[in-house]
């Protein structure tokens, strides 16, 4: 029987999936990838979860990097296939229609850095590592952390970090936006799970669109983008909860939202 490196727990409409090797700092060998990707297979056809944590077990690492004693497997025309495998998962979990938090607490290495900037929102505990230590390798970043970091926090701090192998702390990592909040240790999955509670009281449909529409706006030009924006907000209008988030409004209660 396969040894579980991954697993879920689903409360209150939020799924909380758990990356636990503490003895390998939950580094992400191939089972571990395997296991996060049937996770969020099973999650995106679970319509009872509203969003997601992903966190690490105990408190030392979220994620410390990729397993690298599998690198000596990697040779030749395999490296592409290597990469493109993890890169689909990590595409995977960015385009989940629904909210997805990081709940980073110790190291966010490497891997654990790329699996974080998957998410749409990055809480680190105080105690929280951030880097992309691959170039100490002789190797570069291949889950997006060449395409991802800059995006997050400008080409030039990209570059530092990923060049010289340059590690940073929480609070630097909350001052250049790589994160979105810091909290003391141990706190982190509570913190996203109060923001969550907040989200999905939200519109469903519209906090699906609103994420279709920052993400993928992202790639496009901002005429392009604006033309995205106005389809998403089309498929809003056609919505019972747009009627019913306006009736709230008027009567002055929460709105009773369906999803539809």
């Amino acid at each position: 029987m396969e040894k579980e490196f991954v697993r879920c727990q689903i409360e209150e409409g939020i799924a909380v999936v758990t990356i636990d090797n503490q003895p390998a700092l939950n580094a992400l060998n191939q089972p571990t990838l395997a296991q996060l990707d049937q996770i969020f297979e099973a999650l995106a056809g679970d319509l009872e979860v509203k969003s997601v944590i992903i966190t690490g077990g105990g408190e030392k690492s979220f994620v410390a990097g990729a397993d690298i004693s599998e690198f000596n497997q990697v040779k030749g025309d395999s490296t592409a296939a290597f990469m493109a495998r993890g890169q689909r998962i990590f595409d995977k979990i960015e385009a989940f229609d629904r909210p997805v938090i990081a709940a980073i607490n110790g190291f966010a290495l490497g891997g654990g850095n790329e699996l974080a900037m998957c998410c749409d929102i990055r809480i680190a505990a105080e105690n929280a590592i951030f880097g992309q230590p691959e170039v100490s390798l002789g190797i570069i970043p291949g889950y997006g952390g060449t395409q991802r970091l800059p995006r997050l926090i400008g080409a030039g701090k990209a570059k530092e970090i990923i060049f010289a192998d340059e590690r940073i702390n929480a609070q630097e990592a909350l001052r250049i936006g790589l994160v979105q909040k810091v909290v003391p240790k141990g706190q982190a999955v509570e913190e996203a799970k109060k923001l969550l509670k907040k989200i999905n009281n939200k519109g469903p449909v519209a906090i699906k669109m609103a994420k279709k529409a920052i993400n993928e706006g992202l790639a496009m030009s901002l005429r392009g983008g604006l033309d995205l924006e106005a389809q998403c907000q089309s498929v809003c209008f056609a919505t019972e909860d747009k009627d019913e988030g306006a009736r709230a409004f008027i009567e002055k209660r929460p709105a009773n939202f369906k999803g539809k």
